[in-house]
């Protein structure tokens, strides 16, 4: 089987996270993991994506034919006819069903923001995820979850790397971590291919040679919504 499928490595990082897959194929899925970064990081989007489906609901009072109809299963001897509920009533019920549908099927796939068409997690050495980056028609979101701190000189400049091309700059990111780096119509369409992202540690104002002269910090893929 090929794991680096696109589709199929989506598939079996929602179906575990979503606890549908069997004990045997749980192991092998988990023993992939030990080795493969972007699986990692592609059951993460899985796992934040169902998180919101978790919390709590509120309570709200049984109605009274649910009670008569537990009351008719208990005392089968005693007939009891649960009281005809009005049209509107059936109507109003029906109405808050297909708003639950229709929130969970909008809800469920990596809550994806209007607009945004490609997103990564790049991850430090230790996997652990660092940066959030989202990319828009015009521009890249940036979301810091774990930077480490730089010095006053130094500066963190985000690099698009095609595969089997050299790397290319798409600007600093923002000295607080988070905020916009504008795109332009060439590196957005740079975007369309597949690529890593990358995060190097630089010189204020960026790499003066137009490639990487520092260490790579964070790495991670694109992947589209």
């Amino acid at each position: 089987m090929n794991y680096q499928t696109t589709s199929l490595r989506r598939a079996l990082a929602a179906d575990y996270a979503i606890g549908l897959m069997p004990a045997t194929a749980r192991r092998r899925f988990e023993a992939l993991l030990l080795d493969d970064a972007a699986l990692r990081v592609e059951l993460g989007h899985w796992q934040d994506a169902l998180a919101s489906l978790t919390g709590p609901l509120p309570e709200r009072p049984v109605p009274d034919h649910v009670w008569e109809g537990i009351k008719a299963r208990i005392e089968p001897q005693v007939l009891h006819m649960p009281a005809k509920r009005p049209f509107w009533m059936n109507l109003r019920l029906l109405v808050a069903a297909c708003g639950v549908v229709i929130a969970v099927l909008v809800g469920v796939l990596y809550q994806r923001d209007l607009g945004v068409e490609y997103n990564a997690t790049l991850v430090a050495a230790n996997q652990q995820p660092a940066l959030k980056i989202q990319a828009y028609a015009d521009h890249l979101q940036v979301e810091p979850l774990t930077l480490a701190a730089v010095e006053p000189t130094r500066a963190l400049e985000l690099w698009a790397i095609p595969a089997g091309g050299k790397p290319i700059s798409l600007g600093l990111l923002p000295v607080s971590g988070k905020g916009r780096i504008q795109l332009s119509k060439e590196h957005h369409a740079l975007l369309t291919a597949p690529l890593t992202l990358a995060v190097s540690l630089e010189p204020q104002g960026g790499s003066p040679t137009g490639q990487p002269t520092g260490p790579v910090l964070y790495q991670g893929q694109l992947a589209s919504l």
